[in-house]
């Protein structure tokens, strides 16, 4: 019986050992580098900090086996501004996407959230601009399902800028 259960636990840790090999972050470096990839390569535009522009815009995009993006899609955003920096960096992410054995091209889903640093104090002008600015945004939605079971979810990736007074 003792025998038994040791080569149970033998073949059950030797089967998790095995799925955690399988189951690497798909960007060279692992989760830190791909957040301190995109801090570094995401230039927030002009028009993002004149428009006081918060939200979220979540990304589809398609590597090959040598990690280059070969296709983008916009699942939505809540508003186009928001879209313009982040597929720049995404071009520039190019060789750094880890595509899992055998596979010629994977799908990955990636979140972005664009906020503001606060300014100290309470600022009604301030207010009123992000008030304004959501108002009026036009947000882009896709018709098209999401194959999660297709595609790898990665994490948020929080944009921060700074607002002019």
């Amino acid at each position: 019986m003792k025998k038994s259960i040791i080569l149970i636990t033998a073949i059950l840790l030797s089967v998790r050992c095995m799925a955690q090999g399988q189951l690497s972050f798909p960007f060279q470096g692992g989760k830190e580098a791909m957040t301190q990839f995109f801090k570094d390569s995401l230039n927030v535009s002009e028009d993002i900090i004149q428009k006081k522009a918060v939200g979220t815009a979540v990304f589809k995009f398609t590597a090959n086996e040598r990690g280059i993006i070969t296709k983008i899609v916009v699942y939505y955003a809540d508003d186009y501004v928001l879209t313009v920096p982040i597929i720049d960096a995404l071009k520039k992410s190019n060789h750094k996407w880890i595509i899992p054995d055998r596979e010629k091209a994977h799908d990955f889903i990636i979140p972005f959230n664009f906020v503001f640093n606060p300014l100290a104090g309470d600022n009604p002008d301030l207010q009123k601009a992000v008030y304004d600015n959501y108002r009026s945004r036009k947000p882009i939605v896709t018709n098209d399902q999401v194959p999660l079971n297709e595609t790898t979810l990665l994490p948020v990736i929080v944009v921060s800028y700074d607002v002019a007074q």
